[in-house]
C-alpha cells in the first residue's frame, strides 16, 4: 500500500477519534479543504468547506454530547479512504426538529472521503438514520 494510502487512512481515524470522538473542532482547518463539498444523505443541504463541517459536527456532538465513533474498518485505494463505523450516543440535544428524548442509540455509517495533498476535498456519507429513528422512538419499529 502506498505511503499516501496510509497516511491518509491515518487521517480519517484522526478525525473519527478527535473530531467527531472528542468534538476537537481546533483540526478541522488542517484536515478539511477550503473547497471540501460533503454529499450526506442524512443532510438536507451540501456541507462545503471547513466552516461546514464544523457546523455539521457541532449539530450532531450537541444533540449528542457524549458521541462515541468506532472505527470498524478502514480500506484505501488511490486517494479515496472508505470507513465503516459505529456511533453511540444518549440524545440530549435537539436534532433536525426533534427534542431531546434522553434515549441511547447504536447506528452504522459508512463514508468515502477523497483527499489531496493530506486534506480531505470530498466525502460522502450514509448513516442508517431509520434505525436512529426507531432507536429515538420517533418511527415505530416493525414486528
Amino acid at each position: 500500500m502506498a505511503a499516501t494510502e496510509e497516511t491518509n487512512k491515518q487521517l480519517v481515524r484522526r478525525s473519527n477519534d478527535e473530531i467527531w470522538g472528542d468534538g476537537n473542532l481546533d483540526i478541522i482547518e488542517g484536515y478539511v479543504a477550503d473547497d471540501y463539498v460533503e454529499h450526506n444523505a442524512a443532510s438536507p443541504q451540501t456541507i462545503h468547506g471547513p466552516e461546514g463541517y464544523k457546523e455539521n459536527v457541532q449539530i450532531v456532538r450537541s444533540a449528542f454530547p457524549d458521541l462515541e465513533v468506532t472505527t470498524e474498518d478502514v480500506i484505501a485505494e488511490d486517494d479515496k479512504v472508505v470507513t465503516r463505523y459505529t456511533l453511540r450516543g444518549t440524545h440530549e440535544g435537539e436534532l433536525m426538529g426533534i427534542e431531546p428524548t434522553g434515549k441511547t442509540i447504536e447506528v452504522q455509517g459508512i463514508s468515502i472521503g477523497r483527499f489531496e495533498d493530506e486534506t480531505v476535498v470530498e466525502g460522502w456519507s450514509v448513516i442508517d438514520m431509520m434505525s436512529m429513528m426507531q432507536q429515538l422512538g420517533i418511527v415505530e419499529t416493525p414486528g
